[in-house]
């Protein structure tokens, strides 16, 4: 008896692996079948030719260096144990949820950490890997992050702050450095830039969130070509909106952050800004931007256009998410020379939000859009009060010269300091001469502003009298509004003021105020005198509570 009994047993177990390998092999088939296939862009280039905005006039889509299959490729494993049922199981527990929403789900056991960043890896692959829907807006996924996040589901759930990054995947924008990913710039130059991490990236990493990977973006941080594409990158291909398809620009420099972001394509993510690069894309994309006084946060470990004027900063769906991850990066680097120690829990005071009493200055010639135009009408409806201003347009002469003088000084810095190998050029000169040995794949938009890098004669003496200048013309364009009238804010739309709040060193804040009647999003944009990030985020919590406008891109909400 006890043999037959052992038999049967025997049996049980043969049968249930039988049948466990099969549906393996079975899910293993339907995984193998997802594969990127280059296609011919010839039709949808031309489309693009007809868009009155001449920057959309594209010459290729994806990257003629990047196999699309080698992003997730390092992944591949994790993948196909993953499937489209559970895909869609975890749907409604992840699409379009804030960060306290997910490590709620977390707490209960509807969800892990492992499962939600299976989820975004596995939809990057989904959309990434369909040419009809592609938005090339991640160039790289890091191969460490789905054991990092099983690591963290063995970790005591109850402790964990649901209003932290704690397991949370976030990309990065690829200029900054990561010691597990290459960091490119978007460009053929540094497609093997190994590095360190940047110093933001240990701090994400300290506080447990998970470096999903890396966003594209327009190449050199927009700062190679004149009049190009916003969100081109030889090593990322075209970054596209998901609110309008090659229609619509991405906004940039940040323009894989964004594009992430809006899609469900990570948590959050973090962004670079010179003078717009955080706030046009996060507005073009219908998402949150923030772009801190210059000194909230290290620069160190990336790579750089200005010294003067560079910044990271947050970008997620919401204000309480970018709350979040701001605290997350904060720290003193006594690397960088402006860095300075912030001690303000930025998520406690958004909780005390309230636009009652609050004073903004309104822009007068920009109520004649009708969305800020009812934003107006709702932060007034919501106690705020409203102070028409009429600023005088001036120039900011020099501003270009800054630039130019910066970032040829400081990007040989950055090769020499930062980089651990796999980069053959050392500065500006190298890298022009190297472009034109493949102009076709390199700089099929060309390299005007590398040019003007090296024709510009601008001495030291000069610069700073100029960083002063422009410094005290933005101002007193601000200034003389804020103190005349005690306003908390100055409110703008997407960019439009980014040149005057960079060379003024004035954080600026954006939030999603609506739709175009062609669909294409626009941010109302918050600006405060330095270190007001606190009473900005307020403000757009504010705001944002009060109109909630930010919709999900129709194409991309399965």
């Amino acid at each position: 008896m006890k043999k037959i009994f052992c038999t049967l047993i025997s049996i049980f177990f043969f049968i249930a692996s039988c049948k466990k390998e099969k549906e393996l092999k079975l899910l293993q088939q339907e995984q193998s079948t997802v594969v990127w296939q280059p296609y011919d862009e010839t039709k949808d280039i031309a489309a693009t030719q007809q868009l009155e905005q001449s920057r959309m006039h594209l010459k290729l889509v994806n990257s003629k260096v990047l196999d699309k299959n080698s992003i997730w490729k390092v992944l591949e494993l994790e993948l196909n144990l993953f499937s489209e049922e559970k895909y869609n199981n975890l749907k409604e527990f992840i699409l379009e949820k804030d960060i306290p929403a997910l490590q709620q789900y977390i707490k209960k056991g509807k969800l892990t950490y492992e499962e939600l960043t299976l989820f975004y890896i596995y939809r990057i692959r989904k959309y990434e890997s369909d040419n009809s829907v592609s938005l090339n807006s991640v160039i790289s996924l890091n191969p460490k992050v789905v054991e990092q996040a099983r690591a963290l589901d063995k970790v005591d759930k109850k402790d964990i702050d649901v209003y932290s990054v704690f397991g949370m995947p976030i990309l990065l924008k690829d200029n900054i450095g990561t010691e597990d990913m290459v960091t490119t710039a978007g460009a053929v130059a540094l497609q093997d830039n190994k590095t360190n991490n940047a110093y933001i990236t240990s701090r994400l990493a300290d506080k447990n969130a998970l470096i999903l990977g890396k966003a594209n973006l327009s190449e050199w941080a927009y700062f190679l070509c004149s009049g190009c594409p916003v969100g081109y990158s030889a090593v990322g291909g075209q970054t596209l909106n998901p609110y309008g398809r090659l229609v619509l620009e991405t906004g940039g420099s940040s323009s894989g952050s964004g594009v992430a972001v809006a899609a469900n394509f990570c948590v959050a993510a973090v962004g670079t800004e010179t003078s717009g690069s955080i706030l046009s894309p996060s507005s073009q994309n219908s998402v949150v931007g923030l772009k801190p006084t210059i000194g909230v946060l290290s620069r160190t470990g990336i790579v750089p256009i200005s010294g003067t004027l560079d910044t990271p900063g947050p970008m997620a769906k919401n204000v309480i998410d970018t709350a979040i991850l701001l605290n997350a990066l904060l720290g003193k680097d006594i690397k960088d020379n402006v860095s300075v120690k912030i001690d303000i829990d930025f998520v406690n005071e958004v909780k005390q939000s309230s636009l009652k009493g609050k004073r903004f200055g309104v822009i007068k010639e920009l109520l004649e859009d009708s969305l800020y135009n009812n934003a107006v009408k709702e932060i007034k409806k919501a106690g705020g009060e409203i102070t028409e201003i009429e600023p005088k347009e001036v120039q900011l002469p020099g501003f270009l010269n800054i630039l130019n003088i910066d970032m040829k000084n400081d990007l040989p810095k950055y090769i020499s300091s930062e980089s651990k190998g796999g980069v053959t050029v050392k500065n500006i000169e190298d890298l022009i001469a190297f472009n034109l040995t493949d102009t076709t794949i390199r700089i099929p938009y060309g390299q005007q502003l590398f040019e003007g890098i090296v024709s510009d004669n601008t001495t030291n003496q000069e610069l700073s009298e100029i960083k002063e200048n422009l410094k005290t013309i933005a101002r007193n364009y601000f200034d003389v509004f804020i103190d005349k009238y005690k306003l908390d804010a100055i409110l703008s739309i997407n960019n439009y003021h980014a040149g005057y709040a960079a060379v003024a060193k004035y954080p600026a804040l954006t939030v999603p105020m609506g739709y175009t009647d062609r669909g294409e999003p626009k941010g109302l944009t918050f600006i405060g005198k330095p270190f007001s990030e606190k009473l900005l985020l307020q403000l757009a919590y504010g705001y944002e509570q009060e109109t909630k406008e930010r919709k999900q891109p129709i194409n991309y909400s399965n």
